[in-house]
Order: C-alpha cells, then sequence, then structure tokens
C-alpha cells in the first residue's frame, strides 16, 4: 500500500512497499538547501531509518530544479543556520545510513546539488540537468561537498571543475563520476525501476556491509583492509542472512527477503 506524508512546506514522503521516496517540493526556492528543507529532510530520514520494512530510499524532486545548493539568501544575513539544518550533517547521514540511497535526478544540481547527487549511492540523472561547482564565481569554493566529491573524481577532473566553476551536462557528471547515468527524461522512471528492483534482492544487512566497504576500504592501509575485510567476510558468511541466502540459492528458490514476484 502506497502512503504520502508531507513533512512541510519542502518535503514529502511517499512509502510504498519496501521503497521509501523523499520528494523536494520547494520549487519557488530551486528546491535549496534552507533550514527549513534541511531539517525536514532530517525528519523524512527519521521516518526511513526507524522502519525496518524499508529496503530502499529513493530521492527525487518536484520542478526543473534538483537543488540549487546553499540557501544564498539565509547564508547573506547575520543570523547563521542552526546545526541541525547543516548540510553536512545531512551529506554524512546519507553516506553513513545502511540502507542504499538511489538519486532520481530530475532537474538541475549545481553547488550543493551536485554534492547531494553525489552522496547518493546510485544515482541516474535526465539528460537536460546541469550540474557544476559554480562556488568560485560567488567568492566560495566547493568545501563541504569536496568531501564527496573528490572520492569519485580524478585530482585532474576535480581541478578543472572546481577552479572554473563552469556548468556542464549530466553526461559530463557521470564521466566524472558525479553520478552513474543520464538518461532521456522519458526513461528515468524505468531506469530507477530497474535499479530498484535489484536492490531489493540484496539482503539488507549485505547491502549495509556493502555500503560500509565502499566508504571504510579506500582510505584504508593494505594489511589493515584485508585483516578487517577477511573478518567482515567471515561474520557475513556464519549470519543468519548469509546462511538463508546461500542455502536459498542452492536449493534454487528465492532469499527470504526477496520481494514476491507477480
Amino acid at each position: 500500500m502506497e502512503r504520502n506524508e508531507t513533512i512541510g512546506t519542502a518535503v514529502e514522503t511517499t512509502l510504498d512497499g519496501a521503497v521509501f521516496t523523499i520528494t523536494l517540493i520547494d520549487e519557488a526556492n530551486r528546491n535549496a538547501l534552507s533550514s527549513a528543507l534541511v531539517t525536514e529532510f532530517h525528519t523524512a530520514l527519521d521516518l526511513a531509518e526507524a522502519d525496518e520494512a524499508v529496503r530502499v530510499v529513493v530521492v527525487t524532486n518536484t520542478g526543473s530544479v534538483f537543488c540549487a545548493g546553499a540557501s544564498l539568501s539565509e547564508r547573506t544575513t547575520d543570523d547563521p543556520a542552526p546545526l541541525e539544518a547543516d548540510p553536512a550533517r545531512l551529506f554524512a547521514r546519507i553516506l553513513r545510513s545502511p540502507k542504499p540511497f538511489v538519486g532520481k535526478i530530475a532537474g538541475h544540481a549545481v553547488a550543493g546539488g551536485t554534492g547531494l547527487a553525489a552522496s547518493m549511492d546510485i544515482s541516474v540523472a535526465i539528460e537536460d540537468a546541469r550540474f557544476g561547482f559554480t562556488e568560485v564565481r560567488l567568492g566560495l569554493a566547493p568545501a563541504i561537498i569536496s568531501v564527496i566529491c573528490l572520492p569519485k573524481m580524478r585530482r585532474a577532473d576535480a581541478g578543472d571543475a572546481f577552479l572554473r566553476g563552469r556548468q556542464f551536462d549530466a553526461r559530463e557528471a557521470a564521466r566524472l563520476g558525479l553520478i552513474n547515468q543520464a538518461v532521456p527524461a522519458d526513461d528515468l522512471d524505468e531506469r530507477i525501476g530497474e535499479i530498484v528492483a535489484d536492490l531489493l534482492l540484496g539482503g539488507p544487512k549485505a547491502l549495509a556491509a556493502a555500503k560500509h566497504i565502499l566508504r571504510r576500504v579506500p582510505a584504508m592501509d593494505v594489511d589493515e583492509a584485508m585483516s578487517e575485510m577477511a573478518q567482515l567476510s567471515a561474520e557475513l558468511f556464519g549470519s543468519e542472512e548469509g546462511q538463508a541466502g546461500m542455502s536459498a540459492y542452492l536449493a534454487k528458490r528465492p532469499a527470504p527477503w526477496a520481494p514476491a514476484s507477480d
């Protein structure tokens, strides 16, 4: 059963089976990372994380802009955004969440919006979407989002994108590793559906472990990584979920967490 809930003025959520969708709806402000939007996004994440039935989180938008980055109108005042509305904490929650996040980028994503798109585990954008690290043209720098984006980019590409401040299309964003794929707008729903269907075939704890590996291993020494990952592998093989998955495979039946086929 599908259930919709409007969190406030900037975010609404939809729960459809095991798929929890967070939609940015603040079109008047181009879905900028305002205090309101970030706070409501955190509330949506609270709902998704508290529900064990939620297996996949999809983040998307209404209107022509996925996210325009920082709310400049708020940042030019003397009253700074409260800590709980800090985009850095929001990005960190997405990265650390055990649930897989899928970006359904149905509009432009510049500056902090590029960072939000890149924080997704898997993301697909419409071909017409524009991306870019435009901060330098405002006398700023892509500081917070560098933590997300730099590990995904070649040093030469990052230098060109960060320093020139130019915008580029979704195909270029995919080439740079910031998103996974650019597709025609008419194909976006189908492509996201395929990705979600694949994710639902993975064990919930296995997916959480895979996210941990992606975040942890690149920063580790080889010997340390081998030791820690060998221990993790043994734990997964011996886990209830791992045993159930392997038994189902050997018996040529679906894993217990797989959606029922029609």
